[in-house]
């Protein structure tokens, strides 16, 4: 990108005396320049927004439209706001002056014309604008790398948590449709969740995006919880379950260890440990791991809490069938007030259409589970639990 020629620069003479024009004109043709001409100021606009000019040398007492007055519509529009203005006139008074500056004009030239007055000051305003006109197409260049740097990083950014999450899939008897479903619904109730009087300050569109994008490290900790017990397909043993609870703390703290990684605070990575740790706490304060009850339960857990039971409900595993959606809708209803927030379980049986939807637009597929039973049979195999 480099600055305009002003050596033949497009230059739009507007006054209502013949000789006037004809002798600006030809002093700014015989310096190179295109010249144009218009008689008034109805004229002069209509120029100037057909094909901007480069500069507008403009007579201020004309009959109809004033050189003010055109100067004051050409300022007004973003079109041609950015494109000099010269008065020519033969007030000289500082307040004529003062009153032009203020109205936007670059400069005068006082009659009568001096020849390489008008080309000076013609000069000098062409350059000016050849910078401007450089630095804020400079500017635009560098807005929109910064855009796009901006949305290649974020693009990056869901694709490596995306990633991170489902190689704690693949650990799981879920497949990675349960990310995107939860994902999905998690957006959904947030959204809907900003309506209510209880919510809405917490819940701006920022913060729903982020839950939205922190959502699929709900269960990142089960990468450290041992295969015997990730992968029983039946019911766990007391001291199983408790080393399966701590998936809560171990997914809270590797966020943490990746964010203390990177030396500053991230805001979707807050939401993301507040959901890691917080999802399989219960409103009557009944889960774990901390037992907290009611509003201590940060919002993003509690949403996320009825996304991830009603998933788990509705899907099918490879030791066992999904359930219809009728019925985990009894059982999410039944945990009103006991597993969740009231609140948030009575939006979400406002929302039960489009979760159907999102559920049946990532269902899981026959291959995927065909998938994860030849895993399940692998890791017996390999002696990773009992049988």
């Amino acid at each position: 990108m480099t600055p305009i020629q002003t050596s033949k620069a497009r230059i739009l003479v507007v006054d209502d005396t013949p000789e006037i024009r004809l002798l600006v004109t030809t002093i700014l043709q015989q310096a190179g320049h295109a010249a144009l001409e218009a008689a008034d100021g109805v004229a002069a606009l209509e120029m100037a927004r057909q094909e901007l000019p480069s500069l507008v040398l403009l007579d201020v007492m004309m009959p109809g439209l004033s050189g003010h007055d055109v100067c004051r519509q050409l300022k007004a529009s973003p079109a041609t706001r950015d494109i000099p203005i010269i008065f020519l006139t033969a007030m000289a008074g500082t307040e004529d002056e003062k009153r032009g500056l203020e109205l936007g004009a670059a400069d005068f030239i006082t009659k009568p014309i001096n020849p390489p007055i008008v080309l000076a000051r013609v000069a000098t305003q062409l350059q000016a604008k050849a910078g401007a006109d450089f630095l804020r197409n400079q500017n635009q260049y560098l807005e929109t790398e910064v855009q796009r740097r901006t949305r290649e990083l974020a693009a990056i950014q869901d694709v490596t948590i995306l990633a991170m999450a489902s190689l704690a899939e693949t650990r799981d008897n879920e497949t990675g449709n349960h990310i995107r479903r939860t994902q999905h619904y998690v957006r959904v109730l947030a959204s809907a969740l900003q309506a209510h009087p209880r919510f809405r300050a917490q819940l701006s569109d920022h913060v729903v995006d982020m839950l939205f994008k922190s959502a699929p490290l709900h269960d990142i900790g089960k990468v450290g919880i041992p295969d015997r017990i990730l992968l029983k397909p039946g019911k766990f043993e007391p001291h199983e379950f408790e080393i399966m609870k701590t998936h809560t703390t171990l997914g809270r703290d590797a966020i943490q260890h990746a964010e203390d990684q990177l030396g500053m605070p991230v805001e979707f990575l807050c939401y993301a440990k507040e959901i890691a740790y917080g999802h399989q706490e219960k409103w009557d304060g009944s889960g774990y791991p901390l037992g907290l009850a009611g509003d201590a339960i940060p919002l993003s857990a509690r949403i996320m809490a009825v996304a991830d039971v009603y998933d788990a409900l509705i899907s099918r595993r490879v030791y066992k069938e999904g359930m219809s959606h009728e019925k985990a809708v009894d059982i999410m209803h039944a945990g009103r007030g006991s597993h969740f927030d009231p609140d948030i379980l009575d939006t979400f049986l406002g929302l039960l259409p489009e979760f159907q939807r999102i559920a049946q637009q990532f269902a899981d597929s026959d291959d995927d589970m065909a998938q994860k039973a030849r895993d399940l049979e692998q890791a017996k195999g390999d002696g990773r639990f009992p049988t």
